[in-house]
């Protein structure tokens, strides 16, 4: 079973979680962890922070009992990971900004690998986070903001292509201000909705699209802006 590299804490109530072993995953995608007996019943689900050759990273806030333990993990300690999983982010097209919001900033650090020279816009409600680390993954412009609207900061007439991933208001006012700000952009949300299986065998992440209801686990988490029903 994979062990515990390392579990720093970076901010209040946020932890980098580091897990040894080969792992593999596209940039959006998440896996699902555990590390704990009968209790809690389930899993979490948990997107990829950074994927190396001998490693991989979540970056995770306390906000249960699932990750209330996670937190209390240490070196050496046994965690299960099933995964990669979800279908990630499309590769972009043209000039591409990433958006994030709190935890919804995770995924990006590892997208960075890929899109080096993406524009990134950093929104936290009270304390910001890993924006140093942040900053040395891309030759993009870096826009940080606490306790504002990180939407605010961005034109989204300047972009190609837009990912954006955050708490749910956070995504409906995306496709809100893709609605009507006229641009041309391919947008990209990636749903925070919570999971069960995490492989499609359940409804607990199903998710109301123009066309159907679909899954976050398998359908997503990462959806084109203008097809999701936000409530």
């Amino acid at each position: 079973m994979p062990e515990v590299l390392a579990n720093e804490q970076v901010a209040a109530g946020v932890y980098r979680l580091t897990v040894g072993g080969r792992f593999e995953g596209k940039m959006g995608q998440f896996y699902m962890l555990r590390a704990w007996g009968r209790y809690p019943l389930l899993p979490r689900p948990l997107s990829i922070f950074n994927l190396t050759e001998q490693s991989v990273e979540f970056l995770y806030a306390v906000v249960g009992e699932g990750t209330r333990i996670f937190s209390a993990l240490r070196q050496g300690d046994s965690v299960e990971l099933e995964g990669p999983l979800g279908n990630g982010f499309p590769d972009p097209a043209g000039k591409t900004a990433m958006v994030g919001g709190g935890i919804g900033t995770a995924p990006f650090y590892y997208a960075l690998q890929q899109i080096t020279d993406a524009d990134l816009y950093l929104g936290f409600s009270r304390e910001a986070y890993l924006v140093d680390d942040f900053r040395a993954k891309t030759t993009g412009n870096v826009v940080v903001d606490v306790g504002g609207i990180i939407l605010d900061q961005i034109d989204f007439g300047e972009y190609d292509t837009i990912y954006v991933c955050g708490p749910h208001n956070m995504l409906k006012a995306a496709q809100l201000r893709q609605r009507t700000s006229g641009t041309e952009a391919d947008v990209y949300v990636s749903l925070e909705n919570r999971m069960a299986c995490g492989v499609g065998a359940c409804l607990v992440c199903s998710v109301e699209c123009r066309d159907k209801r679909k899954k976050a686990c398998t359908d997503g988490p990462v959806f084109r802006a203008e097809e999701v029903v936000f409530a």
